[in-house]
């Protein structure tokens, strides 16, 4: 069913092109939101979503490099210009690392950092410059943060440390009524979990997953829906594991 409960909103979504952040994309724009997403190489798959929606004119698309912090204010600056201000940020642009720790080189590791801690930080420090009060930042985090293994160092902590930034950021945007929290999704049936695991894991993560399956892209979406909602406005600092209770 479609819902107009963001409309009038505005919503910055990185990482917009890929499996899930494309789902958060689709979701808040049939509940009413107009969207500036980004990308970086996914080009292609930017303008696949853009005919999805038929070339929606309240939902656009801009290249930004999210470890660059010039990108990030125009990204800001963009929607500024093209739709009259901000209210919600979906902070879902990651990279991914599976070096064990022995093999991790300084470049694995700002490829990864810089992205993944200073590129959203950067990303929720001017979200709360530029949203309007009664806001709400939305950070993508992963359950590998309670889940440990092997090769997901790099990836686990820079996602801890974006928890500890929420929890941060909501007290310090909290008179203002803006609203920050983090969804942890489990296993999620996009390009990259396709990439990195045989079809015989996958299938043994299905069985380990209480609920029979690993996650779609659809689940995470709709708990961005709801927590950009005005029926999340008591729900702050929260970290919402989304695993089918794998987790």
């Amino acid at each position: 069913m479609v819902m107009n409960n963001l409309k009038g909103k505005v919503a910055v979504v990185t990482g917009g092109s890929g499996g899930i952040g494309s789902a958060v994309v689709k979701k808040l724009a049939e509940n009413g939101a107009s969207v500036l997403f980004t990308y970086f190489h996914g080009e292609d798959r930017a303008h696949t979503l853009m005919a999805d929606l038929n070339n929606c004119p309240q939902v656009k698309a801009i290249s930004a490099d999210i470890s660059c912090l010039s990108d990030i204010k125009n990204i800001f600056e963009v929607a500024d210009n093209e739709f009259g201000g901000v209210d919600i940020l979906v902070n879902n642009a990651a990279k991914i690392s599976t070096n064990m720790i022995e093999d991790i080189t300084e470049a694995n590791y700002d490829d990864v950092m810089d992205i993944n801690v200073k590129g959203s930080l950067f990303c929720i420090q001017q979200a709360i410059k530029c949203l309007r009060d009664n806001g709400r930042i939305i950070n993508i985090s992963s359950i590998n943060t309670v889940l440990p293994e092997p090769g997901a160092a790099l990836y686990s902590a820079s996602k801890a440390a974006l928890e500890q930034f929420s929890c941060i950021a909501s007290k310090e945007v909290a008179s203002r009524g803006i609203t920050v929290n983090c969804i942890s999704p489990g296993p999620v049936n996009t390009d990259l979990l396709i990439k990195h695991n045989p079809q015989e894991v996958l299938e043994q993560i299905a069985e380990m997953t209480p609920l029979g399956r690993v996650g779609e892209p659809e689940d995470i979406a709709d708990i961005v829906a709801f927590l950009a909602s005005s029926d999340a406005r008591w729900v702050t600092g929260q970290n919402i594991r989304a695993s089918g209770g794998l987790i």
